[in-house]
């Protein structure tokens, strides 16, 4: 519900794989379910049912979402995925 609170606002999240206490697939899961919330202002959310493979992120809706191998933290290549989100957003 919070993500949803968003909409229809760009909205990105990111995990990790070894960053259980994050809950990756919950937070894919919250990233799908806030989509429905998106649709209702005309736009499109996460815009996939299917979880993404490992470093492979999901950056066409108004919500973004990758999950990269290692922990707990934020890295260069999150900090790279948030940079081409906006970007592919903001037509940059």
């Amino acid at each position: 519900m919070l993500l949803a609170l968003a909409a229809p606002r760009l909205l990105y999240v990111t995990s990790a794989n070894e960053d259980l206490w994050a809950d990756p697939h919950g937070e894919f899961l919250s990233c799908k379910a806030a989509s429905a919330v998106y649709e209702l202002y005309g736009k499109t959310g996460l815009g996939t049912n299917q979880m993404p493979a490992l470093n492979e992120p999901v950056q066409q809706g108004n919500i973004g979402y990758h999950v990269r191998t290692g922990g707990h933290g934020l890295t260069l290549y999150d900090w790279t995925q948030f940079m081409n989100f906006t970007d592919k957003h903001w037509k940059r």
